[in-house]
């Protein structure tokens, strides 16, 4: 009996990595499927490949914002974060814009590894806290974070200036 190709929903360890412009391939790999995720316009490859290498070129070792995670040798993952400095508690802050895994690379430990690779980072370097907002209805994300014993926050209220709203703040 002939053996199927392996998946990346087969159970295997993935790799994660902060994101170098050599991965500017990958993580617009990662972004063209994150916008059909999403119900967003198609990005095109090609744009989205080198606005994907600016970033990564415009950024330090010391400001990360993409880890990439890889299973079976392809790219399985992102995390997209910043890095927030002090506030009233003098701790700073790691905020998680996006952790995204691709459909095939879902249910087989990606989102841990990617989540895992942020927490130990943060120990590291003596980053107090992540925060990170999801969409109401992503009961499958909600989920997740609940396994890890996230704590759902409704003191705040997730605000957005874009678009005319930006422009009439000039």
């Amino acid at each position: 009996m002939p053996s199927s190709p392996s998946s990346l929903a087969d159970p295997v360890a993935a790799d994660v990595h902060w994101a170098t412009t050599d991965d500017a391939e990958a993580l617009a790999t990662v972004l063209c499927e994150m916008a059909a995720h999403y119900r967003q316009a198609p990005l095109d490859h090609g744009r989205a490949t080198a606005t994907a290498r600016k970033w990564l070129g415009d950024e330090s070792p010391a400001y990360p914002h993409f880890a990439l995670a890889f299973a079976d040798g392809r790219v399985a993952g992102l995390a997209s974060v910043a890095i927030a400095h002090p506030g009233i508690d003098l701790e700073r802050l790691m905020f998680l814009k996006d952790l995204f895994v691709r459909e095939d690379a879902r249910n087989a430990g990606t989102g841990r590894a990617l989540l895992g690779f942020l927490a130990g980072h943060c120990l590291r370097e003596g980053i107090g806290r992540i925060d990170l907002t999801t969409e109401d209805w992503n009961e499958g994300a909600l989920r997740f974070y609940d396994r890890f014993g996230a704590e759902r926050h409704g003191q705040k209220v997730f605000l957005r200036l874009s678009g005319d709203a930006l422009r009439r703040t000039l």
